[in-house]
């Protein structure tokens, strides 16, 4: 693995000459796949979290799942971002002090409950609890208005990023804004670098055109993950050609290694507990 130190910081990769591409993780072998073929970020998608333990997205029943998944992944030589759907409670100072105790390099927050939006000022308030008690995590202010169809226009999703700006968001996404025209003045009506999903037909390249800095693959890899498991069990039933996957013994290494940098991440805690004490 690459050494954390070697690689820009997380706010700077936003600001790299292409958007960074975000692949977004929902447990600890995933996210060790991320690492192996490179990227230097990675996020967790809510989504892929609640699904891979039962519960249906988007209904504050992911608290504990993201929590123990950052805790497990902050040990990797990359930066990890969570994904913290509301911020699991209507209290903004009760978000702020979760993302200062998360230990993540920055995390989405969305201004919808119950599939509407909110008052901008709600989430307003949550980011400004979290950039005053912790600073230096990147806060990516998610609008849900065309995910959800409402207020689905650049005027009304341009004014929702100005107020977010002015709480102290680091930059905006706009799941669901998939036209060439709103992402290119989605891009130059804010100045907070802006994060979109994965638009079929349009590169990283033609994306980086438009003036999108971000780029996140969502919940695509977990359905694809799970459309390939079954897609692999059926070709063994059909006698189909099984597909090539990573080997078994490249698989465990991975997790050995894991292991490892998890081990030396405690003791290091133990031994700075230790010094304090």
């Amino acid at each position: 693995m690459t050494s954390f130190r070697d690689l820009p910081s997380f706010h700077d990769l936003h600001r790299g000459d292409e958007p960074l591409l975000l692949p977004n993780a929902w447990d600890v072998g995933s996210a060790l796949g991320f690492v192996a073929a490179g990227f230097p970020a990675l996020g967790t998608t809510s989504f892929g979290v609640n699904a891979s333990t039962g519960v249906p997205d988007a209904a504050g029943a992911g608290r504990e799942a993201t929590v123990a998944l950052i805790r497990k992944l902050r040990v990797l030589p990359v930066h990890v971002t969570a994904d913290i759907e509301d911020g699991f409670s209507d209290d903004p100072d009760a978000v702020g002090e979760f993302v200062a105790g998360l230990g993540a390099a920055g995390v989405n927050l969305e201004d919808s409950a119950g599939g509407r939006l909110v008052d901008p000022g709600i989430p307003a308030a949550k980011i400004a609890a979290i950039k005053r008690a912790a600073p230096r995590v990147f806060v990516n202010a998610r609008i849900d208005s065309y995910w959800f169809h409402e207020d689905d226009t650049v005027e009304a999703v341009l004014a929702r990023a100005a107020v977010y700006a002015e709480a102290g968001a680091d930059g905006f996404f706009v799941p669901g804004a998939t036209d060439p025209a709103v992402l290119e003045r989605l891009a130059a009506g804010c100045p907070l670098p802006l994060n979109v999903l994965v638009v079929p037909g349009l590169t990283l390249a033609q994306l980086r055109d438009l003036g999108v800095r971000r780029v996140s693959t969502g919940s695509l890899p977990y359905r694809v993950a799970i459309d390939a498991a079954v897609g692999s069990a059926l070709a063994v039933r059909d006698g189909a050609e099984v597909p090539s996957v990573t080997s078994y013994a490249d698989s465990q290494q991975r997790l050995l290694d894991f292991a490892q940098l998890t081990a030396a991440a405690e003791a290091a805690a133990a031994s700075g507990a230790d010094a304090v004490s």
